[in-house]
């Protein structure tokens, strides 16, 4: 099942605002899943992230406003493509708001592809693909992510994916993580299960995205289909929990505080 989210750069303001958030292909939570659209698929996506906290260090909220599609008519090799607008509701005069467009991209093979019996799934793509990149005024949204994933889905437990994901340091870069360092690569890794046991209806998922940069998250949550042409997910969140704050980053954590998100995905 894919999911929106999320995912999507909501402009990488370096060192002028503390957050993003992913453009989004088809994602987990936060994460691209191994998931691409077939042919003709057609998925609109609204999708919104707002802080667990008053305090001016938590991050802005973001709103995303996205559509992808399948473009190839293969049932072995597929890919999607996709654009959104993700604004921060113009709080903290966030600059990233003047250029609020990026764009995803996503080419991969299905779980037992090639009619290879346990063959995993396969993805290769790029997202936070922005349209801005000034260093003299402090801003580039061009992160320009990279990113590859295996999936496999195994009887009870469900499905397992990780991979990894090469950016922009200069886009990415924070203030206790600037240009140069070790601030553009990661791991990114979850788990999905639809909850038959429950409800056909019901999927959850946990993702993690490693990284010193804004984007490094774990996330929970959960989708309910009320048809096959629409979903909503609900989930939270938590940025960077495993980053060691230093004295450059003035006791913010790179992302903010954690985020509530629903995510409403309608299909055509």
């Amino acid at each position: 099942m894919d999911i929106r989210k999320i995912l999507a750069a909501a402009g990488m303001i370096m060192t002028l605002s503390c957050g993003t958030a992913l453009a989004t292909p088809s994602t987990q939570i936060w994460i691209p899943s191994p998931d691409v659209k077939g042919f003709k698929d057609v998925h609109i996506d609204v999708d919104n992230y707002m802080r667990l906290s008053p305090k001016a260090d938590a991050g802005p909220n973001y709103y995303n406003l996205g559509v992808s599609a399948g473009v190839l008519p293969f049932e072995n090799v597929k890919l999607e493509v996709g654009a959104d607008m993700i604004v921060s509701g113009f709080q903290n005069d966030n600059q990233a708001d003047n250029h609020p467009f990026y764009f995803n991209a996503k080419l991969g093979t299905p779980e037992d592809g090639f009619g290879i019996k346990g063959l995993p799934a396969f993805a290769v793509g790029a997202f936070n693909l922005g349209t801005y990149d000034r260093p003299d005024k402090g801003l580039s949204t061009r992160q320009n992510i990279v990113y590859g994933l295996v999936g496999k889905t195994f009887p009870v437990i469900g499905r397992l994916s990780a991979g990894g994901y090469h950016g922009s340091s200069r886009a990415l870069a924070t203030p206790g993580n600037p240009s140069g360092t070790d601030n553009n690569n990661g791991i990114l890794a979850s788990w999905d299960r639809s909850m038959p046991e429950i409800s056909d209806k019901l999927w959850l998922a946990v993702d993690y995205m490693s990284g010193n940069n804004y984007n490094g998250e774990i996330s929970v949550g959960g989708s309910w289909a009320f048809s096959k042409q629409a979903s909503l997910l609900v989930g939270v969140v938590f940025f960077n929990p495993f980053y060691n704050i230093s004295a450059a980053d003035n006791g913010a954590l790179p992302g903010g505080k954690p985020a509530l998100t629903t995510q409403l995905d309608i299909s055509f």
